[in-house]
């Protein structure tokens, strides 16, 4: 069982969400790309002789800069979500309906799991889900009850607990 709110989540635990999240990956690969192209491109155009490569350059590399910053910053703000919902959730006992590794992604030479539960709360059932680059244990299994923490203003944010 959870103990009771608050709960002492690190801000640091943000961080660790987004190390396995696939699209907070791909922000940092754009981030990278865009701010490699950018000083390519800048220098190129400071060197007048190959400004006609390099303002494209220049351009493109600001695009995946500014693309990858905000699909960062998104990511990044569904962590801390995650993390509000860890530290003020209330606490309903749900089910593990399914677990499936997702063998089109691959992280550190990992694919991660997919880990989904439902629970009912007021008549409706909600539905849920969490990506893992930890093998599920035995109370991960399709069938298992489990906790799931839940904002009660907002039902349909929930997040399992313990997060796995």
């Amino acid at each position: 069982m959870p103990p009771a709110p608050p709960r002492p989540i690190s801000n640091r635990y943000a961080w660790r969400l987004l190390g396995s999240d696939g699209w907070a990956i791909a922000a940092l690969v754009f981030v990278l790309l865009g701010a490699i192209f950018t000083l390519v491109g800048v220098a190129l155009t400071l060197g007048v002789v190959t400004a006609f490569v390099g303002i494209p350059l220049a351009v493109l590399g600001l695009l995946f800069l500014g693309g990858g910053a905000t699909l960062a910053f998104w990511r990044y703000q569904e962590a801390q979500k995650v993390v509000g919902v860890l530290r003020v959730g209330e606490v309903v006992e749900g089910q593990i309906t399914q677990v499936e590794e997702n063998l089109h992604v691959l992280v550190n030479g990992r694919n991660p799991w997919v880990i989904r539960y439902e629970y009912r709360l007021g008549g409706q059932t909600y539905k849920g889900q969490v990506n893992t680059l930890n093998p599920p244990g035995a109370a991960l299994q399709p069938g298992q009850r489990a906790y799931i923490l839940y904002l009660p203003q907002q039902p349909e944010r929930n997040v399992l607990y313990p997060h796995p």
